[in-house]
């Protein structure tokens, strides 16, 4: 389904503006206003004097109503009380438009008693025909350029729509708020949103974790439908397909899914990734930033549907910085723990089954933007690898003592140790032993689940035998056509059947311990054809398709298009044009023909929907395979 519709995070609304132009309607108000209340000459009054006064007189208010700037309320919670009593904002023009402002001209006795128009309204009036002239026209272009922005970046802003009402907010006390806790992530009173959250202050931990936000009661009888168990009941790993979808970008930022945090930046700026924007935005504009879009980008509505849709599982991907930061990150810290939190139970109570996966790791575990910072591996490699090999083994100690609670043992199926750590680039031994220490501190935490490991781009076929030791235990691969440049270039009909043949084989080969690792699940693929979608292969970088993505590793680099040979121009114009008109060329049934192909594929043991949509639409929001 399509998520929200964004706004422009920069855009300003009326009331934040210093002031506003009247209307037409409030200057004929205005002149009738003068009208009735024009005082005849007085006698012994000059010409000159009467004129020099009323010039006066009106520059004295002219300067009375341009001094007019809007006062902003100290916190929105506090805006409803002020609302309450009766306060106001001063903006000059809405206010103005109301009757707050007097302001004379507009009309000049005469000596025979009628009225005239003066030289000042003749001004005003030619100086309001000038901007009308002006605003309307540029009112319209603005308007289809945002609409136009919205298109080509795969969604509008993630921060669309009325702020949450926060009524909850009422039940409790800020007073009751310890002082030490006010105006930190424990204080409700400063979050953005409190839907569905016990805003009670506590202090509690567990695992160094907060429960704030928590509610006490849970229930596990829940089915996600009429043909999978209920939570509380077993689910026949092995046997049952999986039939999960994954929720990326939301609490660990991909630019391709979330577009518009970045395309308001200057290719110059360098703002590619989670690290380089929240240093860019500082602490304070970073935490309102993002949080306003974990309230809003994904909301239990998402959940609802995905249940509706006839999914089981729900992968969620989070970075470390959820649990704590270091010195020099610029991450926002802790806020998108609690929007975590809320999200399992959104799960648990449309009985949809969690894969918890950790999706970046202090360092980077893979280099790309989605593990948070872009550019040189720094876990279990370079200076500090060794510091962040146990900085990552110490967020999981946190974790998995958290999730060890009784309250997760049935919502939660999977826990990943990382999330694509890039084997082809790691010694394969170094990152086995810190996979097993992860598992040990796991389990030792009394966490039972399947622990979930990334088959590192190896190939499937590579891991037979690996972490035989290690009990309950998934391998975790992710399967695409478009990120290879031997393969993107395929008809559609050979991507088909690359998918129907190749990772079926690949599968069966791999869910046999004796052929292979064991149990073995797709935790992402994709019916994309092209790699045409805005930031998918970086932020203000090229295609693949298009053959404009050269890189420093020959092996990567494409500078010549790479489309099937019966594509004629390798463009993305129709690939990122308005999904209606991809529905009307066909383009929808060819996804839907390729999803049918590569689904069956995936089901010989397991499998989470798309993450890399070529529909635009999709891009945007969850990633649903429909």
């Amino acid at each position: 389904p399509e998520k929200r519709r964004r706004q422009d995070p920069t855009s300003y609304t009326s009331s934040e503006r210093s002031s506003n132009p009247l209307s037409l309607d409030s200057l004929a108000k205005l002149d009738a206003y003068n009208e009735k209340h024009s005082r005849q000459p007085q006698e012994g009054e000059g010409l000159l004097a009467r004129k020099e006064k009323d010039r006066g007189l009106e520059r004295r208010q002219l300067e009375r109503v341009a001094s007019g700037r809007v006062v902003k309320d100290k916190s929105k919670h506090r805006r409803h009380t002020e609302h309450e009593r009766g306060k106001r904002r001063v903006i000059s023009g809405p206010l103005a438009e109301e009757g707050y402002v007097r302001k004379r001209g507009g009309y000049m006795a005469e000596d025979n008693g009628k009225k005239r128009f003066g030289r000042r309204f003749w001004l005003l009036l030619v100086s309001v025909v000038l901007l009308l002239v002006i605003l309307i026209p540029v009112g319209v272009y603005v308007s289809k350029k945002n609409s136009g922005n919205q298109d080509s970046s795969g969604g509008a802003p993630s921060n669309d729509g009325p702020d949450p009402v926060n009524e909850n907010l009422k039940s409790v006390n800020e007073n009751d708020i310890p002082a030490p806790a006010k105006n930190t992530h424990l204080d409700p009173f400063t979050w953005y949103d409190t839907t569905d959250f016990n805003v009670t202050y506590t202090d509690e931990t567990v695992g160094g974790l907060s429960v704030m936000g928590l509610n006490s009661a849970w229930d596990d009888g829940t089915q996600a439908n009429e043909y999978v168990p209920a939570l509380n009941k077993k689910w026949a790993y092995g046997t049952m397909p999986i039939r999960g979808v994954n929720i990326g970008g939301w609490l660990s930022i991909e630019p391709f899914i979330t577009p518009s945090l970045f395309k308001s930046y200057k290719p110059n700026q360098g703002i590619v990734d989670e690290y380089t924007l929240t240093r860019e935005l500082g602490p304070q504009k970073a935490a309102k930033t993002l949080e306003k879009h974990y309230a809003k980008f994904v909301q239990e509505d998402d959940f609802k549907q995905i249940q509706a849709a006839g999914f089981d599982h729900v992968r969620i991907a989070y970075g470390y910085w959820a649990v704590t930061t270091y010195n020099g990150d610029p991450y926002v810290p802790k806020i998108s723990w609690r929007y975590l939190l809320r999200a399992i139970e959104y799960c648990r109570k449309y009985g949809l089954r969690v894969n918890l996966d950790l999706y970046a790791l202090p360092g980077s575990q893979n280099g790309w933007n989605h593990s948070g910072r872009q550019g040189a591996i720094g876990w279990l490699n370079g200076t500090d690898g060794d510091t962040n090999a146990q900085r990552s083994l110490d967020i999981h100690t946190q974790l998995s003592t958290f999730f060890a609670q009784p309250r997760y043992k049935n919502v939660i199926a999977m826990y990943g140790l990382a999330n694509e750590p890039k084997m082809i680039a790691l010694p394969t031994s170094v990152v086995l032993d810190w996979e097993t220490k992860a598992a040990a501190i796991v389990r030792k935490s009394g966490m039972q689940q399947y622990l979930v490991v990334g088959d590192g781009f190896l190939g499937l076929s590579k891991w037979k035998g690996q972490l035989s030791d290690v009990q309950n235990v998934m391998l975790d691969v992710h399967q695409y056509t478009i990120f290879n440049k031997n393969q993107i270039n395929f008809p559609h009909q050979k991507k088909i059947q690359y998918a129907c043949q190749g990772w079926t084989e690949q599968m069966k080969q791999s869910n046999s311990v004796a052929t292979g690792f064991g149990p073995t699940i797709c935790g992402e693929w994709s019916q994309a054809d092209t790699d045409c979608a805005v930031f998918l292969n970086n932020v203000n970088t090229g295609s693949r398709w298009e053959g404009t993505l050269p890189t420093s590793d020959p092996t990567t680099s494409v500078t010549t298009p790479h489309c099937p040979p019966d594509s004629g121009t390798c463009s993305c114009e129709k690939a990122n044009a308005d999904p209606d008109n991809k529905l009307r060329d066909g383009l929808g049934v060819v996804l839907l023909d390729l999803g049918h192909g590569i689904g069956p594929s995936m089901e010989l043991e397991g499998r989470f929907g798309s993450r890399h949509p070529a529909q635009k639409d999709v891009a945007e929001g969850l990633q649903l395979y429909r």
